[in-house]
């Protein structure tokens, strides 16, 4: 077997690790390799070729593909070492990790190793969707590998199990593909589309006039070779309708690509269901970080990116101060808040404090208040006008100075005001 070394070992050339790559050149190491599974570095935004993409790290729009090769262009250039078509296929030390390519099997150890290994979307089987199992049954990601990358047919009508963010992605893939959407189902009770991405919603709503079906979920899909209908039941009424169509596209509820942190004895944030990390991105083990959308649901490529380039400046200071973090406080939260990030806190660091952590919600919520607990006090509280499922919200981080290391767990809890 051959043996390598290098400084860092990043896992995932989608936008968090290929930005973390540029910034640790940028901080003055230089052996970086990134390790990408695919035949192509880049990540998911190769395959998404509406507009969008690039505004927040490169304060420019660009298209997903043009996104990707611009990211790979500046690495290249950086002198990083991208080995594509690699797959890790078990840790081989703490910061050590085995690879197998069509050009053998290699273990490379690292000083340190960042995860950015991102997340992909539950398909109809985990959602344990009944009916047939028919053809014309896709992922939005799937369906972009079958439009983009491989050119393939689809459908001419389809349904759209989802109304976030991420669906209207799905629908200009089917316009792309020529297909209508005839429906977009969700079991909330409105879109989940937020600013500034509400031209987007105009351009579903007025433009392709796509209608929205909500407080409903699909019940049932119909057909034998391929997708002939899906019956969906609205959640007030128990009303069934068939829809006819030949294409269902599921988007959205996403599950983060963790199989290599467990491997590994992560610890796992049972919100996230991603690797618990603390405001410096440092995972339980010592050494390894983790970034992006492997930390939790899907946030957009361009905050990923940022994101990655916060987690190499963390593993610059780490490989030249040799700290890792003490016992952490882990952060919990209360229903309907689905999940924090980071959900760990190292108090006696500050040098690492974010300007905020992100949560999510599982409903609609108006007028509440965020409030921070530590036992029975009380240390932080945030007015929020609206918060809705789907959409990452923003907490504030200037309170971490105000919480007792030595105390218990952190609880975000969400109060309607007046409760």
């Amino acid at each position: 077997m051959q043996k390598d070394r290098c400084d860092v070992l990043i896992v995932g050339a989608g936008p968090a690790g290929l930005a973390a790559a540029l910034e640790l050149k940028r901080q003055g190491i230089p052996d970086i390799q990134v390790i990408e599974r695919e035949e192509e570095p880049g990540g998911m935004p190769r395959l998404c070729h509406h507009i969008g993409f690039g505004w927040k790290d490169w304060r420019r729009l660009d298209t997903g593909p043009g996104y990707a090769r611009r990211y790979v262009r500046a690495a290249k250039a950086a002198g990083v070492a991208i080995r594509a078509s690699t797959t890790v296929t078990d840790w081989a030390g703490a910061t050590a990790l085995t690879l197998t390519s069509p050009r053998g099997i290699k273990q490379v150890e690292a000083r340190a190793v960042l995860l950015a290994t991102g997340c992909r979307e539950r398909p109809r089987a985990a959602r344990l969707i009944p009916g047939d199992r028919p053809q014309g049954i896709f992922t939005t990601g799937s369906l972009q590998r079958f439009v983009y990358e491989q050119q393939q047919r689809i459908g001419n009508r389809a349904v759209i199990v989802g109304a976030e963010l991420v669906g209207l992605s799905a629908v200009m893939t089917l316009a792309d593909a020529r297909a209508a959407v005839v429906a977009m189902v969700t079991e909330l009770p409105d879109h989940q589309v937020y600013f500034p991405y509400t031209p987007a919603k105009w351009y579903l709503t007025n433009l392709k006039r796509v209608p929205t079906i909500t407080r409903a979920h699909i019940s049932n899909i119909l057909g034998h070779q391929r997708v002939e209908a899906v019956e969906i039941t609205h959640d007030d009424t128990g009303k069934r309708d068939r829809i006819a169509c030949d294409t269902v596209v599921f988007s959205g509820d996403w599950i983060p690509e963790h199989a290599l942190a467990r491997r590994g004895a992560l610890v796992i944030d049972p919100g996230t269901r991603g690797p618990q990390v603390d405001t410096a991105l440092r995972t339980s083990a010592r050494g390894v970080f983790a970034a992006g959308n492997l930390l939790r649901g899907a946030e957009p490529a361009d905050a990923c990116a940022l994101e990655g380039q916060r987690a190499a400046r963390s593993i610059a200071r780490f490989l030249v101060e040799g700290n890792w973090r003490e016992c952490v406080l882990p952060i919990r939260v209360e229903s309907p808040i689905t999940w924090v990030a980071p959900n760990a806190l190292l108090p006696s660091s500050c040098k690492e404090i974010p300007g905020s952590l992100l949560f999510r919600v599982k409903e609609f919520c108006d007028a509440a208040e965020l409030q921070v607990r530590q036992g029975d006090t009380v240390v932080y509280r945030q007015r929020v006008r609206r918060v809705q499922p789907n959409t990452s919200h923003h907490l504030s981080a200037n309170w971490l100075g105000a919480i007792d290391p030595a105390a218990e767990a952190l609880q975000i809890v969400l109060a309607r005001v007046g409760d």
